[in-house]
């Protein structure tokens, strides 16, 4: 969804045919207020570009402090707002929710990079509905990597697609390469025979799904130099440093989007 339209839908949503009644009937017309977005606790920021789309919507000047991937201390002022009294408490909740949603999964990611290295953190196709470029964008401002957008810019073969497709393995990579040149090819295995499998059929890239300690570091020896190495399955911060300690070239970690909580954000009015 273009950004415009997603914020318009958000705004909508909170302020419909009516608008904001309360600030109708307590705040007098031509009022202004000013006031600065704050941080309330330690954390990564993201999501200006919606910010700034929030406020351009609803004629409020914002003033930045901060850019995505700044590293926020608790109190540390990200925003300032000014503008018509009515439109600064209309958009408030709007702003602050994207904000805060995005800011969260930046902290959550930086977290995770850090547990991970010196392997590098993918996010997942877990994300809320029409927010995935934004959710990705957020886990790029906290240090990861984004995997694939969509079903439509990598190849990733999955067990089901084979018992479904009735195809065997090498059949749908020698179909991938002819027909999709330049697109990446993933292929997901459990185990090691899965592994000498895909690297067989030359995969780019080979999915340690749910592996333990040991079957994940025979399966990195065997695709060194071949292919590179995704952990994947269940990762929290113990399981990153565990793969990475594997030696893996990537984990995926689908929290990053679907569980991250929200950073603490406030607007403060002067």
């Amino acid at each position: 969804m273009d950004l415009a339209d997603l914020v318009a839908a958000a705004l909508a949503e909170d302020l419909a045919e009516r608008g904001d009644v309360t600030s109708l009937v307590t705040i007098p017309d031509g009022a202004r207020a000013r006031g600065r977005v704050v941080a309330r606790s330690g954390g990564v920021l993201a999501g200006r570009a919606f910010g700034e789309e929030v406020l351009r919507q609803m004629g409020v000047t914002g003033t930045w402090q901060a850019t995505d991937g700044a590293v926020l201390s608790p109190g540390e002022s990200v925003l300032g707002v000014d503008g018509p009294a009515r439109a600064v408490l209309s958009a408030e909740r709007t702003l602050l929710n994207g904000l805060s949603h995005l800011s969260g999964i930046a902290t959550l990611t930086a977290r995770y990079v850090e547990a991970a290295r010196p392997a590098k953190v993918l996010d997942t196709r877990k994300t809320t509905p029409g927010w995935r470029a934004l959710e990705k964008q957020a886990v790029a401002a906290g240090g990861g990597v984004n995997h694939r957008m969509g079903l439509h810019d990598m190849v990733l073969v999955k067990d089901n697609h084979l018992a479904m497709g009735g195809v065997d393995l090498a059949a749908a990579v020698a179909r991938a390469r002819d027909e999709l040149p330049g697109v990446p090819v993933e292929v997901e295995a459990d185990d090691l025979a899965g592994v000498e499998l895909a690297l067989a059929v030359g995969a780019d890239r080979v999915l340690l799904d749910n592996m333990d300690e040991a079957t994940m570091r025979a399966a990195v020896e065997m695709c060194a130099g071949r292919a590179e190495t995704e952990g994947s399955g269940g990762m929290d911060l113990d399981g990153v440093a565990r793969a990475a300690a594997c030696g893996v070239d990537y984990v995926s970690v689908g929290a990053l989007t679907h569980s991250a909580p929200a950073l603490d954000l406030a607007l403060d009015l002067e």
